[in-house]
């Protein structure tokens, strides 16, 4: 039997009707196929018409009942804009606000800028009026299939629409994307740009979205974006970095080129093909800065470094500025040092773990890492934490200017800072105040003090008090200038004595210490409980020469035009002459040059000019080292936040000193050395003989045997009576400079 046709005819007929029944089939089929070509054309134009009706009627009423926003006070919109925390040197430390954005015109932006999103989101932005008709129709699909719940609107958002909905995010909510919802919130949009063409100007609308959008990383605007992932300005922004900028507003964390950089550069390269189709770039460099790499700043900003001063500022800005600080913009200006306070964040932190590990001997406590591995933890807003706390504070002697504050070892752990907001024991810190005010009353450094035992009646009902030296011994007579640089107690309160609590209570007073001091006779050693940034900022009128300047954390507050709203002043007080201060300065030299900072100071090689004093309250609950060179003045303290012993034979020279050496060794390695102080005019110079404070004479011992200075009309008058053959002092003359 022949074989089938595939079409069902039998092969064995004649040719011609073979023919005639294939045209005959095929006809059949063509009558079929038009049939259903025709209802289907007809029930497309019918669903087409349905639609569009729809749709009429939708856009009728898609405004009523208020539904969407007025622009009528679009002209003087003015959107939100974090403040933003600059260091001196212009780097952003911080952003204090939700919403990271810097306002910029269109003209201070890079062109690229422009170029590349309008390349990527609205080709056709400068020829429509509001709507592209042209995407409008190819996505109408996408609009009956939303209809019906299958799928979402898209396909033809302008650049105006997009602007529309992240102006009035409340009433146009862009996330809604399926079904009649979304078709409603398209609807609003468009209707809404529309009101926006009819009354800006296209370039005020392209610049008002490119300050208003998304990018990332809590950044809103091209500006803090810029900032952000390539540490520029808009301004400078190459054709690569405007094409990433663009590339992220698709898909702000899909894109952002820190997390994702293979997503980001594939969609970076589609918008520079996109702008070389728009011809915005020939072949040639569109090519060209595809192969440019992601070059994205080291980091977004220094939001890590710095928080305890970030904060200081903070609370000094918020009873002027009120809630405008979050949201006015502001640009803060302040006066640290990044690389000084990345420098003692680095030291302070190095010498607790140190003296947690057993470096200075044995620690009593838990140590910082073991505390934070308990499930329990800290209380961030609490006072106190429970391991050992330290503070740094650094600024520059002669302006004020805070370089550098550490408030704390953690701020996640403890946000109180204990440089601005903490009252702690002085120690022996306190006692240049004393030696200060024994100069003014007309006392030598070389005035000889027996540092022997002392007991004072105490009020009725209390025990005399028998102050001890650090070491609990005695040494006997010595010079005040040696009781200073060997932290001598007992030579101290002997001093504070003779001149009296009032003299000593002024002198700190016009040192700028502004707490209330006891007028009981331990202050002379630090038993008052001072501010750390009072009582560090008080060592500027050594490395002054005699000046005290308070300590300045902002150099000027900015608008967004860059019109200055505040600017604060620097406030100096002359608190010693510069003969005082320089036998200040010299005596707490020796300190570092032959005391009880001298292993840790120029033990350690610091050879930049420099003077400063130990601290160690009783049972060694505190230590301190507050050092000055002639430009800078840093302070150190160390100790619990709950007052207890540190640890065997704590010590400011010990355990604060070398954190001080380390962070100033740093410092000086980038920053020019400063000139050492020089002898002012009238100071009156004579050798002397240590054990006696008289004029030395051939036959005192050498060891025995020293310069020193003295103001005007207090250096001795006789020589050494106890080294001469004759057994008696003879009248001498003294030389001055």
């Amino acid at each position: 039997m022949a074989s089938a046709d595939p079409l069902g005819i039998r092969p064995d007929l004649p040719l011609v009707c073979l023919d005639m029944v294939r045209r005959g089939h095929s006809f059949v089929a063509w009558v079929r196929s038009s049939r259903t070509l025709r209802r289907s054309g007809i029930l497309t134009v019918a669903l087409g018409a349905l639609g569009l009706a729809l749709l009429f009627g939708a856009w009728q009423r898609v405004c009523s009942g208020g539904a969407c926003p007025s622009i009528a006070g679009l002209a003087d919109y003015d959107p939100e804009q974090a403040s933003k925390v600059y260091a001196a040197d212009g780097r952003l430390i911080k952003d204090l606000g939700d919403e990271r954005r810097t306002v910029v015109s269109l003209d201070q932006m890079s062109p690229a800028v422009a170029a590349a999103f309008l390349s990527v989101e609205d080709k056709r932005f400068y020829r429509h009026h509001g709507i592209d008709w042209i995407r409008f129709v190819g996505s109408l699909r996408t609009v009956v299939q939303a209809a019906v719940g299958i799928g979402r609107v898209q396909g033809f958002s302008t650049i105006t629409m997009q602007l529309a909905g992240n102006l009035f995010p409340d009433q146009i909510d862009r996330n809604d994307r399926r079904g009649f919802p979304g078709i409603s919130r398209k609807l609003r949009e468009a209707k809404v740009a529309l009101e926006i063409e009819r009354n800006y100007s296209k370039d005020k609308i392209l610049e008002l979205y490119l300050n208003q959008i998304e990018l990332g990383n809590r950044a809103f605007g091209v500006e803090a974006a810029s900032q952000r992932y390539f540490g520029k300005s808009v301004r400078q922004v190459n054709v690569a970095e405007a094409a990433m900028l663009a590339a992220v507003a698709r898909g702000p964390t899909l894109y952002n080129p820190r997390r994702n950089p293979r997503f980001a550069l594939r969609r970076r390269n589609l918008v520079i093909n996109l702008m070389r189709n728009a011809r915005r770039l020939s072949p040639v460099s569109a090519e060209a800065w595809k192969a440019y790499p992601i070059a994205l700043s080291t980091r977004s900003d220094y939001s890590g470094v710095g928080e305890y001063f970030v904060e200081y500022v903070r609370q000094l800005l918020r009873p002027r500025f009120g809630a405008d600080l979050y949201r006015a913009g502001f640009r803060i200006y302040t006066t640290i040092d990044l690389d000084m306070q990345q420098a003692a964040e680095r030291a302070l932190e190095a010498q607790l773990d140190a003296i947690e590990d057993g470096a200075y001997g044995r620690f009593p406590h838990k140590t910082y890492r073991e505390i934070l591995a308990q499930e329990d933890g800290d209380d961030p807003a609490a006072d106190r934490s429970p391991y050992l706390q330290g503070l740094m504070l650094s600024m520059e002697a002669k302006t004020g200017y805070v370089r550098a504050m550490v408030g704390g070892r953690d701020w996640e752990g403890s946000k109180f800072n204990r440089v601005t907001q903490a009252y702690r024991q002085a120690g022996s810190t306190f006692k240049p105040f004393v030696y200060s005010a024994a100069l003014r009353a007309g006392y030598p450094l070389s005035q000889i003090i027996d540092d022997a035992p002392v007991s004072l009646e105490m009020p009725e009902g209390q025990e005399p008090w028998e102050p001890q030296n650090f070491d609990n011994t005695f040494r006997g007579p010595m010079t005040m200038r040696e009781g200073l640089f060997n932290s001598r107690n007992i030579i101290a309160v002997k001093v504070g004595l003779e001149i009296g609590l009032d003299a000593v209570i002024n002198e700190a007073t016009s040192f700028g210490i502004t707490t209330r001091i006891p007028r009981v006779p331990s202050i002379f050693i630090g038993a008052a409980t001072l501010s750390p940034l009072e009582l560090i900022s008080a060592y500027s009128a050594f490395s002054t020469m005699g000046v005290r300047t308070e300590p300045v954390a902002i150099l000027r507050v900015e608008d967004r035009e860059g019109n200055i709203v505040w600017q604060p002043e620097s406030r100096s007080v002359a608190v010693m002459d510069s003969i005082q201060a320089w036998l200040m300065v010299d005596a707490l030299r020796d300190v570092v040059r032959r005391g009880t900072a001298a292993v840790p100071v120029t033990g350690q090689g610091f050879t930049i000019p420099t003077g400063g004093k130990t601290g160690t309250t009783n049972d060694g609950f505190d230590v301190w080292f507050i050092g000055f060179t002639p430009d800078l003045v840093t302070g150190v303290w160390m100790g619990f936040d709950a007052p207890q012993k540190i640890m065997g034979n704590a010590q400011g020279g010990r355990l604060a000193a070398p954190a001080w050496t380390a962070m100033m060794r740093e410092v000086y390695e980038r920053r020019v050395k400063p000139k050492p102080w020089t002898i002012p005019e009238g100071v009156v110079t004579e050798v002397i003989d240590q054990s006696t404070g008289e004029i030395a004479t051939p036959f005192c011992p050498l060891p025995f045997v020293r310069e020193e200075f003295f103001l005007p009309g207090t250096e001795p008058r006789v020589h050494c009576r106890v080294h001469s053959p004759f057994g008696f002092g003879t009248s001498g003359q003294a030389t001055g400079h």
